[in-house]
């Protein structure tokens, strides 16, 4: 820990107190999913993007719009369809017959948090077109460029359980979201408590607890914790055992593995556990919060083939049995 330079106590004491904001204002509306509310904030944090995956009316869009309210960001919803063009999201330019000249109109992406609502429904082009901005925080109309806000990230949704009229993700696309979570029904209790905040008409009220300049020095503190090299190569052996299954888990469960993380996992892996960390109240990285989100992190890009399908093997038991065998620093 030679190059450890510890977080200034008023930084970490400011942290904590706008995650703590964050998270009473979130759980005011919302009732349980708490693992999407720990994805939703490591996502801000980060400045990533995230895919939902659920089936519909499991309050995606009331989780987008809460955290929003929270920082008191910008939103932006695209509902997306087949006929989706790329410049319904990007924006266009349009000419004015008064002025004789063409004239650039902003599209909805333009927004500190965009929800992108069924984007398996839209197509591969339209796809393209906004992944693109995605990772490149910028987009061009017209030969101008335009610049995604500091804080943009996109919260994509999908419905597993439809089929026709979807276009999957390519693997190269899922790749450039942070996280994919899944999302799940609630327990009778949780929806007891939901119909009771329905009835008193708690989303009617919209208060920011912190603003955009808070979220920003969130960012930038959580790139300053500290993590060491011995959990760096714990990291990448992780990602490792993804690409090369047969050397750590055995040709059994081996087989049903086609494609292991990217580069780009094992630096989302790092960046979601120095994020982790910080909720922790902590400026450096233990084996734990690399192990805390791997799901979210690695689901979406291990990819497995119609076997594991037909086996019930899910890519999350895949995962579970690299952290088995994989030594922890």
């Amino acid at each position: 820990m030679e190059n450890y330079t510890k977080i200034n106590p008023d930084d970490m004491q400011r942290s904590k107190t706008i995650l703590q904001n964050i998270h009473n204002y979130y759980h005011q509306k919302m009732v349980g999913q708490f693992q999407l509310s720990t994805s939703l904030m490591v996502t801000l944090m980060c400045n990533g993007h995230i895919l939902l995956e659920s089936v519909p009316g499991l309050a995606k869009t009331t989780a987008a719009k809460t955290m929003t309210e929270a920082v008191n960001g910008t939103f932006s919803r695209i509902q997306c369809t087949p006929d989706l063009l790329p410049s319904d999201i990007i924006g266009s330019q349009i000419f004015n017959y008064a002025t004789n000249s063409f004239e650039t109109k902003i599209g909805p992406v333009y927004a500190n948090f965009v929800l992108l609502d069924e984007i398996n429904r839209s197509s591969a082009k339209t796809q393209s077109a906004m992944l693109e901005v995605m990772q490149e925080h910028q987009t061009t109309i017209g030969g101008q460029e335009f610049k995604m806000p500091e804080v943009f990230t996109v919260i994509a949704t999908q419905n597993p359980i439809e089929q026709e009229g979807t276009y999957l993700l390519a693997e190269a696309q899922l790749d450039r979201f942070l996280i994919k979570e899944k999302l799940f029904y609630p327990n009778k209790d949780e929806e007891f408590e939901i119909l009771n905040r329905i009835e008193k008409d708690v989303f009617a009220n919209h208060q920011a607890v912190v603003d955009i300049e808070d979220v920003l020095f969130l960012q930038k503190l959580t790139k300053q914790v500290y993590i060491d090299d011995a959990i760096k190569k714990y990291i990448i052996q992780i990602i490792d055992a993804t690409r090369n299954p047969a050397s750590y888990i055995g040709p059994e469960l081996a087989q049903y593995v086609t494609l292991g993380a990217s580069t780009r996992g094992a630096i989302a892996l790092m960046d979601v556990a120095k994020a982790v960390a910080l909720m922790n109240c902590r400026d450096y990285v233990v084996p734990d919060d690399v192990k805390r989100m791997i799901y979210s992190v690695l689901r979406h890009r291990v990819t497995l083939n119609y076997a594991a399908v037909a086996d019930n093997v899910s890519v999350e038991k895949i995962i579970n049995t690299i952290i088995g065998v994989i030594p922890t620093p």
